[in-house]
């Protein structure tokens, strides 16, 4: 049963409250000073004050309201405060709600707007409860998979994240090629690296070749090695990254680009272990086991002719699909933080900045974004403008971005994935007043 207290000097309101909640399932404790209100809330599990603004007699000016009031915010910032007030007081309320009160409603109150405000309020504080609760799980399944795995020291903090990061452990015990899909700049080299790092093989080498790098006469060359006079400039003989990465991993990156002539020959190798340089006759045996990566639609290429479907299907043994930044909020912050110089901290505007922008360059445009604006700030901390983003697009008038409506809003929740601060600073709120847009639509948090 959710508990409320009553902060107010009159015993008959909080006798009036106590019997109004009772025939809805809400237990009420009662303080009849601003002392004792925040000692019981130091002692007592209290899910939401009502509290007055005057407690001395013939006092009307509500200082003391608004020094309770800030005693709470200060100890317990996320508790929702309803203020009840005489006309006198209205404006130093008004004030109050802009600085994070949940409403304030004038005496004599409308049980039943006060009911209805109450009850909103309420399911929204579970919903942080459980959001905490949510967080603090995810938060104990990233210890557990650090504790029990080499993570190379990756930051992640999104589930879309934890997600992938914990398959790619879960199947780099096996000898099965890899085939890690996504955006470019989103990480693929780091989660290749996670799980060489946790292989069989994670004492052998780690050789990497992006295949977008080279000019194509030239791959099968830097995969295969080659004999001298192999082609036009090859003095001598070398060796190429199969045999380089042999009893370890080969990262191909960008395999999407491995011409046909190459790709018949990795899949001979992924096959059989064996292959010949360029140039050569003589069969060579090694074992490797390769991690592709790519962002391009290799399905698409297959229809197109451009990639060979029986190599494709050989390489995506195990697929891990890492999302864009965009699609994986949680990491835009701790990310930002392991880029930026270290006297360096973000400010507040920054923060919503960053979690504001669309990432089209993924975590590569991030680090970038954040460490040229470590550079050149001028500040003590880096702000929205040191970053540089371009603004977002303009709404089609003032009245929309001030009052985003109902669709603009679950939309927001949703690529936040029902963070309130992050959907909050989406749409330019703060997360109070988010949260009243949502009690006004009738929006209950996810």
């Amino acid at each position: 049963m959710p508990t409320v207290l009553i902060i107010d000097d009159n015993p008959a309101v909080a006798t009036a409250l106590d019997v109004l909640f009772s025939l809805h399932d809400i237990a009420t404790l009662h303080a009849e000073s601003p002392q004792a209100g925040l000692a019981m809330l130091r002692e007592e599990a209290i899910d939401l004050v009502i509290q007055d603004m005057n407690f001395t007699a013939d006092t009307t000016s509500g200082a003391e309201g608004e020094a309770l009031f800030a005693a709470i915010r200060e100890n317990h910032p996320d508790l929702p405060v309803i203020l009840l007030t005489a006309w006198t007081q209205l404006s130093s309320a008004v004030g109050l709600v802009k600085a994070g009160a949940a409403d304030y409603l004038a005496k004599p109150w409308d049980d039943g707007k006060l009911l209805a405000t109450v009850n909103n309020l309420l399911e929204l504080a579970e919903a942080r409860r459980e959001l905490d609760r949510r967080r603090a799980r995810e938060k104990q399944r990233r210890e557990q998979l650090q504790a029990k795995y080499d993570l190379r020291e990756v930051v992640f903090a999104d589930p879309a994240s934890e997600r992938v990061i914990a398959l790619a452990c879960q199947v780099a015990r096996s000898d099965l090629p890899v085939l890690i899909t996504g955006p470019n700049g989103s990480g693929k080299e780091k989660l290749a690296e996670i799980v060489q790092a946790n292989s069989a093989v994670k004492n052998g080498p780690f050789v990497t070749l992006n295949c977008g790098a080279l000019p194509s006469e030239l791959i099968e060359a830097e995969l295969f090695g080659a004999d001298a006079g192999a082609y036009t400039g090859a003095n001598k003989a070398r060796e190429g990254k199969f045999e380089a990465a042999d009893g370890g991993t080969l990262f191909l990156d960008e395999i999407g680009n491995l011409p046909l002539a190459g790709q018949m020959k990795l899949l001979r190798v992924l096959e059989t272990g064996k292959f010949e340089r360029l140039g050569s006759n003589r069969e060579r045996h090694v074992d490797v086991r390769v991690i592709s990566a790519t962002n391009a639609d290799l399905p698409a290429m297959i229809r197109e002719g451009s990639f060979r479907e029986d190599l494709y299907y050989r390489l995506n043994a195990i697929e891990l699909a890492l999302p864009p930044l965009a699609e994986r909020p949680g990491d835009i912050l701790p990310l930002a933080e392991r880029f930026r110089p270290d006297d360096k901290p973000l400010g507040e505007s920054a923060r919503n900045a960053l979690l504001r922008h669309p990432w089209p360059g993924n975590v590569r445009e991030l680090r970038n974004v954040v460490q040229r604006a470590g550079l050149l700030a001028q500040g003590d901390r880096i702000e929205a403008a040191d970053l540089n983003l371009p603004k977002p697009p303009a709404q089609k008038s003032s009245a929309s971005a001030e009052e985003p409506d109902r669709a603009g809003i679950e939309a927001a929740l949703a690529r936040a994935g029902g963070v309130i601060a992050q959907a909050a600073a989406e749409l330019g709120l703060s997360r109070q007043a988010l949260y009243r847009r949502m009690e006004r639509h009738g929006i209950r948090p996810t």
